[in-house]
């Protein structure tokens, strides 16, 4: 597609309108997600061990230093 797609005046205004809503959440959290982000708050630990996040962040790079085909950037 060699075109650069340009927007018309009623796509400008209906982004300029959305842009200036105001914005809310889909839906309120069910009492177990508000239960389980207070017990995060309270205790961090309860959101997960930092080991185990370093330990997939590190997993994660080495898969994608790996990666091949389709994906690869």
């Amino acid at each position: 597609m060699d075109e650069e797609a340009v927007p018309d005046e009623g796509t400008r205004a209906a982004e300029h309108n959305e842009a200036n809503e105001p914005h809310q959440a889909d839906r309120m959290p069910s009492s177990s997600e508000e239960a389980a982000a207070d017990a995060a708050r309270k205790d961090p630990a309860v959101a997960g061990d930092p080991a185990d996040v370093a330990e997939h962040y590190q997993e994660m790079t080495e898969r994608g230093a790996r990666v091949e085909g389709e994906g690869r950037i």
